[in-house]
Protein backbone atom coordinates (compact mmCIF):
# COMPACT_ATOMS: atom_id res chain seq x y z
CA UNK A 1 0.00 0.00 0.00
CA UNK A 2 0.95 3.02 -0.98
CA UNK A 3 -0.34 6.20 1.11
CA UNK A 4 0.42 9.96 0.02
CA UNK A 5 1.22 11.56 3.13
CA UNK A 6 -1.13 14.71 2.53
CA UNK A 7 -3.86 12.70 1.56
CA UNK A 8 -7.49 13.86 1.86
CA UNK A 9 -10.94 11.53 0.77
CA UNK A 10 -12.38 12.15 -2.85
CA UNK A 11 -15.47 14.41 -2.39
CA UNK A 12 -18.27 13.21 -4.67
CA UNK A 13 -20.43 15.76 -7.04
CA UNK A 14 -22.64 13.08 -7.76
CA UNK A 15 -24.58 10.00 -5.83
CA UNK A 16 -23.87 6.87 -7.58
CA UNK A 17 -24.68 3.52 -6.25
CA UNK A 18 -21.87 2.33 -3.54
CA UNK A 19 -19.27 0.31 -5.09
CA UNK A 20 -20.81 0.59 -8.43
CA UNK A 21 -18.12 -0.13 -11.06
CA UNK A 22 -17.82 1.31 -15.00
CA UNK A 23 -14.72 -0.60 -17.04
CA UNK A 24 -13.86 1.74 -19.40
CA UNK A 25 -11.97 0.67 -22.86
CA UNK A 26 -10.19 2.58 -25.07
CA UNK A 27 -10.04 1.00 -28.52
CA UNK A 28 -8.77 1.36 -31.41
CA UNK A 29 -8.99 -1.32 -34.40
CA UNK A 30 -9.47 -4.27 -31.51
CA UNK A 31 -12.14 -5.99 -32.74
CA UNK A 32 -10.13 -9.22 -32.63
CA UNK A 33 -9.31 -9.23 -28.72
CA UNK A 34 -12.76 -6.79 -27.83
CA UNK A 35 -14.84 -9.87 -27.06
CA UNK A 36 -12.81 -11.59 -24.60
CA UNK A 37 -11.85 -8.30 -22.64
CA UNK A 38 -15.40 -8.02 -22.87
CA UNK A 39 -16.95 -11.23 -21.29
CA UNK A 40 -14.25 -11.12 -19.08
CA UNK A 41 -14.97 -7.40 -17.72
CA UNK A 42 -18.88 -7.82 -17.51
CA UNK A 43 -18.50 -10.48 -14.26
CA UNK A 44 -16.78 -7.29 -12.28
CA UNK A 45 -18.41 -4.41 -13.69
CA UNK A 46 -22.36 -2.92 -13.73
CA UNK A 47 -21.57 -1.36 -16.92
CA UNK A 48 -18.50 -1.89 -19.85
CA UNK A 49 -17.77 1.85 -21.92
CA UNK A 50 -16.10 1.12 -24.83
CA UNK A 51 -14.39 4.27 -26.15
CA UNK A 52 -13.48 4.02 -29.99
CA UNK A 53 -11.10 6.30 -32.33
CA UNK A 54 -13.48 5.28 -35.01
CA UNK A 55 -11.82 1.96 -35.80
CA UNK A 56 -12.20 0.42 -39.35
CA UNK A 57 -12.55 -3.07 -38.39
CA UNK A 58 -15.85 -2.71 -36.85
CA UNK A 59 -14.66 -2.65 -33.43
CA UNK A 60 -17.80 -0.31 -32.04
CA UNK A 61 -20.21 -2.42 -33.81
CA UNK A 62 -19.13 -5.41 -32.00
CA UNK A 63 -18.89 -3.23 -28.84
CA UNK A 64 -22.58 -2.75 -29.07
CA UNK A 65 -23.68 -6.38 -30.26
CA UNK A 66 -21.37 -7.29 -26.65
CA UNK A 67 -24.30 -5.05 -24.55
CA UNK A 68 -21.17 -2.64 -24.20
CA UNK A 69 -22.46 1.30 -24.73
CA UNK A 70 -19.74 3.25 -27.33
CA UNK A 71 -18.90 6.73 -27.39
CA UNK A 72 -16.57 8.16 -30.11
CA UNK A 73 -13.16 10.33 -29.54
CA UNK A 74 -11.07 12.18 -32.14
CA UNK A 75 -8.32 9.41 -32.48
CA UNK A 76 -5.81 11.71 -30.87
CA UNK A 77 -4.86 8.65 -28.77
CA UNK A 78 -5.76 6.66 -24.85
CA UNK A 79 -4.94 9.97 -23.07
CA UNK A 80 -7.74 11.98 -25.40
CA UNK A 81 -9.93 8.46 -25.24
CA UNK A 82 -9.86 8.42 -21.74
CA UNK A 83 -10.75 12.23 -21.28
CA UNK A 84 -13.26 11.93 -23.44
CA UNK A 85 -15.11 9.06 -21.34
CA UNK A 86 -15.18 10.65 -18.14
CA UNK A 87 -18.25 12.85 -18.54
CA UNK A 88 -20.00 9.32 -19.57
CA UNK A 89 -19.03 7.69 -16.49
CA UNK A 90 -22.19 7.69 -13.33
CA UNK A 91 -20.69 4.99 -10.80
CA UNK A 92 -18.67 5.40 -8.03
CA UNK A 93 -15.38 3.83 -9.60
CA UNK A 94 -13.89 3.91 -12.85
CA UNK A 95 -11.50 0.63 -13.95
CA UNK A 96 -9.44 1.16 -17.16
CA UNK A 97 -8.71 -1.84 -18.88
CA UNK A 98 -6.73 -2.08 -22.40
CA UNK A 99 -8.49 -4.06 -25.53
CA UNK A 100 -5.91 -6.40 -26.51
CA UNK A 101 -6.12 -8.70 -24.14
CA UNK A 102 -2.49 -8.12 -22.08
CA UNK A 103 -4.64 -7.39 -18.30
CA UNK A 104 -6.73 -10.00 -17.18
CA UNK A 105 -9.99 -8.80 -15.98
CA UNK A 106 -10.47 -11.11 -13.29
CA UNK A 107 -7.89 -8.81 -11.77
CA UNK A 108 -10.20 -6.24 -11.16
CA UNK A 109 -11.88 -7.46 -7.48
CA UNK A 110 -8.45 -6.59 -6.28
CA UNK A 111 -8.02 -4.02 -7.85
CA UNK A 112 -10.42 -2.11 -6.80
CA UNK A 113 -10.78 -3.70 -2.88
CA UNK A 114 -8.23 -0.72 -1.51
CA UNK A 115 -10.88 1.47 -2.70
CA UNK A 116 -13.72 -0.16 -1.11
CA UNK A 117 -11.96 -0.69 2.22
CA UNK A 118 -11.71 3.12 2.09
CA UNK A 119 -7.56 2.74 1.92
CA UNK A 120 -6.82 4.34 -1.35
CA UNK A 121 -8.55 6.73 -4.15
CA UNK A 122 -6.48 5.60 -6.99
CA UNK A 123 -5.19 2.00 -7.37
CA UNK A 124 -2.63 1.39 -10.24
CA UNK A 125 -1.81 -2.78 -11.38
CA UNK A 126 1.72 -3.15 -11.12
CA UNK A 127 3.52 -5.67 -13.66
CA UNK A 128 6.76 -4.79 -12.15
CA UNK A 129 5.51 -6.71 -9.09
CA UNK A 130 3.03 -9.02 -10.61
CA UNK A 131 5.19 -9.78 -13.68
CA UNK A 132 5.07 -9.20 -17.59
CA UNK A 133 5.66 -11.75 -20.67
CA UNK A 134 6.06 -8.96 -22.65
CA UNK A 135 8.01 -6.32 -20.91
CA UNK A 136 11.34 -8.33 -21.87
CA UNK A 137 13.35 -9.38 -24.30
CA UNK A 138 14.71 -7.01 -27.29
CA UNK A 139 16.28 -3.42 -26.87
CA UNK A 140 12.85 -1.91 -27.34
CA UNK A 141 11.64 -3.48 -24.61
CA UNK A 142 14.38 -2.35 -22.45
CA UNK A 143 14.64 0.97 -23.50
CA UNK A 144 10.78 1.12 -22.26
CA UNK A 145 11.24 -0.43 -18.87
CA UNK A 146 14.31 2.00 -18.40
CA UNK A 147 12.73 4.84 -19.18
CA UNK A 148 9.08 3.86 -17.30
CA UNK A 149 11.62 3.29 -14.09
CA UNK A 150 12.85 6.42 -14.26
CA UNK A 151 10.24 8.10 -14.22
CA UNK A 152 8.52 6.31 -11.61
CA UNK A 153 11.86 7.04 -9.74
CA UNK A 154 11.00 10.91 -10.06
CA UNK A 155 7.68 10.72 -9.11
CA UNK A 156 8.83 8.47 -5.42
CA UNK A 157 11.03 11.08 -4.92
CA UNK A 158 9.10 14.24 -5.51
CA UNK A 159 6.59 12.97 -3.40
CA UNK A 160 7.76 10.78 -0.60
CA UNK A 161 6.54 7.48 -2.18
CA UNK A 162 7.56 4.03 -3.07
CA UNK A 163 5.71 2.80 -6.15
CA UNK A 164 7.03 0.42 -8.24
CA UNK A 165 5.58 1.41 -11.71
CA UNK A 166 3.94 4.21 -13.35
CA UNK A 167 2.80 3.35 -17.06
CA UNK A 168 0.21 0.68 -16.95
CA UNK A 169 -2.96 1.42 -17.97
CA UNK A 170 -5.20 -1.58 -15.86
CA UNK A 171 -6.04 0.72 -12.72
CA UNK A 172 -9.15 1.35 -10.72
CA UNK A 173 -9.77 5.24 -9.39
CA UNK A 174 -12.89 6.97 -7.81
CA UNK A 175 -14.55 8.22 -10.51
CA UNK A 176 -15.36 11.76 -8.53
CA UNK A 177 -11.49 11.89 -7.98
CA UNK A 178 -11.06 10.83 -12.23
CA UNK A 179 -13.08 14.17 -12.64
CA UNK A 180 -11.07 16.38 -10.31
CA UNK A 181 -7.80 15.85 -11.92
CA UNK A 182 -8.15 17.94 -14.99
CA UNK A 183 -6.56 15.83 -17.24
CA UNK A 184 -4.79 16.96 -20.36
CA UNK A 185 -2.48 14.50 -22.32
CA UNK A 186 -3.77 12.77 -25.58
CA UNK A 187 -1.79 10.08 -25.97
CA UNK A 188 -0.17 7.36 -23.08
CA UNK A 189 1.14 10.05 -21.13
CA UNK A 190 -2.37 10.18 -19.54
CA UNK A 191 -1.16 7.68 -17.28
CA UNK A 192 1.99 9.40 -15.84
CA UNK A 193 0.05 12.40 -15.62
CA UNK A 194 -3.07 10.38 -13.76
CA UNK A 195 -0.69 9.15 -11.27
CA UNK A 196 0.92 12.56 -10.82
CA UNK A 197 -1.82 14.88 -10.36
CA UNK A 198 -3.62 12.07 -8.12
CA UNK A 199 -0.44 12.72 -5.41
CA UNK A 200 -0.38 16.28 -6.54
CA UNK A 201 -4.29 16.85 -5.18
CA UNK A 202 -3.48 15.20 -2.10
CA UNK A 203 -5.53 11.81 -2.98
CA UNK A 204 -4.97 8.67 -1.56
CA UNK A 205 -2.77 6.07 -4.09
CA UNK A 206 -2.36 2.19 -4.15
CA UNK A 207 -0.70 -0.62 -5.98
CA UNK A 208 -1.30 -3.96 -6.71
CA UNK A 209 0.63 -6.92 -8.62
CA UNK A 210 -1.23 -7.80 -11.87
CA UNK A 211 0.68 -9.91 -14.65
CA UNK A 212 0.48 -8.68 -17.88
CA UNK A 213 0.21 -11.01 -21.13
CA UNK A 214 1.06 -10.58 -24.46
CA UNK A 215 -1.40 -8.71 -27.10
CA UNK A 216 -3.70 -11.77 -28.48
CA UNK A 217 -3.44 -10.01 -31.69
CA UNK A 218 -2.73 -7.00 -33.55
CA UNK A 219 0.69 -4.15 -32.74
CA UNK A 220 1.21 -1.87 -30.01
CA UNK A 221 -0.07 1.63 -30.89
CA UNK A 222 2.98 2.88 -29.45
CA UNK A 223 6.36 4.44 -31.15
CA UNK A 224 8.76 5.14 -28.82
CA UNK A 225 11.30 7.07 -30.63
CA UNK A 226 8.16 9.47 -31.35
CA UNK A 227 6.89 9.72 -28.12
CA UNK A 228 9.81 9.73 -25.45
CA UNK A 229 10.03 13.37 -25.95
CA UNK A 230 6.37 13.50 -24.72
CA UNK A 231 7.09 11.66 -21.82
CA UNK A 232 9.83 13.61 -20.39
CA UNK A 233 8.52 16.66 -21.04
CA UNK A 234 5.15 15.86 -19.14
CA UNK A 235 7.00 14.64 -16.49
CA UNK A 236 8.70 17.66 -15.64
CA UNK A 237 5.61 20.03 -16.25
CA UNK A 238 3.47 18.03 -14.07
CA UNK A 239 5.91 17.30 -11.11
CA UNK A 240 7.33 20.76 -10.80
CA UNK A 241 4.27 23.29 -12.89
Amino acid sequence: MIENPSAHQAREDFSPRPGAVTALIPTLNEAATLEDVVRGTRDHAEEVLVVDGHSKDGTADLARTLGCRVVYDQGRGKGEAIRTAIPHVHTEITVFIDADGSHDPDDIPKLIQPILDGRADHVSASRLIGGSSELHGGFDECLRLMGSSFITACINHRFNVRLSESQNGFRAIRTAVLRDLGLCENITTIEQEMIIKTLKKGYRIAEVPSHEYVRKAGVSKIRLHKVAFRYVFSLVKYLYF
